[in-house]
C-alpha cells in the first residue's frame, strides 16, 4: 500500500472528474471556509498569536486552503501558509495557488510554531497492516494474478497512521495550535478489512493495477485519539461530518450563496446535501478536533 500509494501520488492528479475521486473541499466552497472559521475562531480565543501558522497535510490542488485562508485574513490572520506534501505533480497545482507557500515531506519538518492544521482525507491514504490469526496477511501469485492467500478474521491497525497522529499531537503540545483531522472511518476499533482501491470514481480490486489506483482504508479513530493522547494532545469528542458542518451553520451559508447566486441555487443546495446527508458523506466521514492543553478546543464539538 505504501509503495502503490507513492507512486500513484507521485505521477498524476488524482481529483476531479477526468481523475479517481473527489473531495470535500472540491464539492464546494463551504466546506474549507467552515475549516478557516473553525481555525480563525480558535486561534482568536488563544490571543492571535502572532507567530501562528496555517498548515495542511495531504492539500491535493490548494483548494481547502484558499477557502479556509480567505476566511481567516477577513479575522485578522496572516500567518504564514505550510504544506505537507511529497508528490511534485500536486505540488505543482498547490503552486498556482500559493505561490508563497512553503513545502515539507513530513509533519516533523513544519517550523516550530502554534499549528493552526486540517488533515483532510490524508490519514486513510497511510499504509494499514492486516493480520489473521496473529499472522500478517500475505499476498501471492496466483495464475498469473495478485491474489490474498489466505482467509480469516481480519485484524487491522496502521501504525504509520498512529505515528502521524502521535506526531500532530507532540507538535501542539510543545508549540501550541489546534488540528482538525476529516475522513471517513469508524468510531470504535473493531476487527475486519477495510482496505479498499477507487479507479474512475469507482470501487475496484484492491490488488488490480499497483500503482495506478487510489488505495485507502477507513480510520480507526479509536486508534487515532490514543496516539494524539500519547503525543500529549487534549482530543475532542468525534462527530459526524454532517453534524459538525449544520452546528457551524452551512445552512445558513447556503442560504447566503445561493441568494448572491440564485441561478446556482438548486447546485448550492446540492452540494450542502453531498457533504452533509447520511447517505451521502454527513454520516461515515467523521471530524475529530486535537489541541494543546492550553488552547481552547476548536467549535463544533458537542
Amino acid at each position: 500500500m505504501e509503495a502503490c500509494n507513492a507512486y500513484y501520488y507521485a505521477a498524476r492528479d488524482p481529483l476531479g472528474a477526468d481523475g479517481d475521486f473527489t473531495t470535500a473541499p472540491e464539492i464546494s466552497q463551504m466546506f474549507g471556509e467552515i475549516v478557516g472559521a473553525v481555525l480563525a475562531d480558535a486561534w482568536a480565543r488563544a490571543g492571535k498569536p502572532a507567530d501562528a501558522i496555517y498548515a495542511e497535510l495531504g492539500p491535493g490542488r490548494g483548494t481547502l486552503a484558499a477557502d479556509a485562508l480567505r476566511v481567516m485574513a477577513r479575522a485578522g490572520f496572516q500567518g504564514e501558509v505550510h504544506f505537507v506534501e511529497t508528490s511534485p505533480v500536486l505540488r505543482a497545482e498547490q503552486a498556482v495557488r500559493h505561490p508563497n507557500a512553503g513545502w515539507h515531506d513530513s509533519v516533523e519538518d513544519l517550523p516550530r510554531a502554534p499549528l493552526l492544521l486540517v488533515a483532510n482525507e490524508f490519514l486513510d491514504a497511510l499504509p494499514v497492516r492486516q493480520r489473521i490469526d496473529g499472522v500478517e496477511r500475505r499476498i501471492e501469485v496466483i495464475g498469473g494474478r495478485l491474489a490474498f492467500g489466505s482467509d480469516g478474521m481480519i485484524v487491522e491497525d496502521s501504525p504509520a497512521r498512529e505515528s502521524a497522529v502521535r506526531g500532530i499531537a507532540r507538535r501542539l503540545a510543545g508549540q501550541g495550535g489546534v488540528a482538525l483531522l476529516i475522513d471517513y472511518g469508524h468510531g470504535a476499533s473493531a476487527p475486519g478489512d477495510t482496505l479498499q482501491a477507487v479507479h474512475a470514481h469507482r470501487f475496484a480490486h484492491v490488488l488490480e493495477r499497483p500503482g495506478e489506483q487510489d488505495l485507502t482504508a477507513h480510520v480507526d479513530f479509536e486508534a487515532v485519539a490514543k496516539a494524539a493522547l500519547d503525543g500529549g494532545a487534549a482530543v475532542t469528542g468525534l462527530a459526524t461530518q454532517g453534524d459538525w458542518l449544520e452546528r457551524l451553520g452551512i445552512a445558513r451559508r447556503a442560504e447566503s450563496l445561493a441568494a448572491t447566486f440564485p441561478g446556482r441555487a438548486r447546485e448550492i443546495e446540492g452540494a450542502r446535501q453531498r457533504l452533509c446527508a447520511a447517505q451521502e458523506m454527513g454520516s461515515l466521514f467523521k471530524v475529530m478536533g486535537l489541541h494543546n492543553r492550553g488552547w481552547p478546543a476548536p467549535a463544533g464539538f458537542a
